[in-house]
């Protein structure tokens, strides 16, 4: 890894001293136009309705996932419920009291306490304590992947050995074989059962974004593989080849889907991100277009304090990399604003 201050901390730098409008390239919303981890059409009302004490909609949300077995967004839902539940629970205990067997409060439940217990200096006991909570949720809905994903978090944090995690991931992928969430669960605990092996992580995102469909999340897996090694690079060197690859398949998957689209929102940020890593200024600009207004706290928040902000200054970063036209540079780290080997959240990279 080379030791240097990550790109994106010098265009915090540059253009914290010299922002200006102009220097916004064309097809980019104005500064005040960019939301933060916008909610879509489906959950705004739920969260609207959570934050006036009404777990009405929260409940309904959830149950549609389900019954049609939605899973993508019924994770999605559930990591989002989960974190409003954090700083404003009135709704949720409702909901858990007037219906304490629900399984998609069951679910709601092991997420919001397993994030509560990798973020509690007791770590340890809390994520031992959990587990019978997860094991209830798992049991909800026998086709549901979701309380699987949550499992496989768990284990990561309970450094739980291979078979354990062998015997997770198979009850996973016998749910729904191409769950993304479940994927990127996976790429994490491999990660920390390597420590640090960027090479072999790889390996695992392209085997698994080879056996996706073309519009499946999990052909991002590789592109995520590749921001583990910039922002976090170490142990296992990765050849320029791989991590260009993995971004160009990020890229096609992100033409998949019409511009401005809030799904695929948190794919192109983390692709972003790793095309300024590579010094793509072209394609990292067109994903910037592609993004539009909805700018998203992952991965930014890896790297400071305020992810919109930085958000921010960085398009201004690329667009006036663009407008000098620099040519692409061989990759070099992007480091965490901890400086450590990563991060503690449930979610990690």
């Amino acid at each position: 890894m080379v030791d240097t201050m990550s790109l994106l901390r010098a265009f915090i730098r540059t253009t914290r001293m010299t922002r200006s409008s102009s220097h916004l390239a064309p097809g980019l919303p104005a500064d005040a136009e960019v939301l933060l981890d916008a909610p879509d059409e489906h959950l705004a009302p739920a969260l609207v309705a959570a934050a006036q004490g009404d777990h009405g909609p929260a409940a309904k949300l959830l149950a549609t996932t389900r019954e049609n077995a939605e899973w993508e967004d019924r994770d999605r839902y559930v990591t989002r419920l989960a974190d409003f539940a954090r700083f404003r629970d009135e709704w949720f205990k409702e909901w858990c009291a007037v219906s304490p067997d629900d399984p998609d409060a069951l679910l709601v439940k092991a997420e919001l306490t397993l994030t509560h217990a990798w973020e509690s200096p007791d770590r340890a006991e809390l994520l031992r304590l959990t587990g019978p909570l997860i094991a209830t949720a798992c049991e909800g809905d026998p086709r549901d992947p979701v309380p699987w994903r949550i499992a496989l978090d768990h284990a990561r944090g309970t450094e739980a050995g291979h078979r354990e995690f062998e015997r997770l991931w198979g009850e996973a992928v016998h749910r729904c074989a191409h769950h993304y969430g479940c994927h990127v669960a996976a790429l994490r605990y491999l990660a920390s059962s390597w420590h640090g092996s960027h090479g072999e992580c790889l390996d695992f995102a392209e085997t698994a974004a080879q056996d996706a469909l073309p519009g499946s999340l999990v052909q991002a897996l590789p592109v995520r593989a590749a921001f583990a090694y910039l922002a976090y690079g170490g142990g296992t060197e990765v050849g320029r080849e791989r991590l260009d690859a993995a971004a160009d398949r990020a890229i096609a998957l992100s033409a998949r889907y019409a511009a401005a689209d809030p799904w695929p929102a948190e794919v192109r940020n983390l692709l972003t991100f790793v095309l300024v890593g590579l010094e793509r200024w072209e394609d990292a600009m067109a994903q910037l277009r592609m993004i539009g207004p909805y700018a998203t706290s992952f991965p930014w928040d890896r790297v400071d304090d305020d992810p919109l902000g930085l958000f921010l200054r960085l398009r201004e970063g690329v667009s006036r990399e663009v407008s000098a036209g620099r040519p692409a540079r061989p990759a070099r780290p992007l480091l965490p604003r901890s400086g450590h080997a990563g991060p503690t959240s449930s979610r990690g990279h």
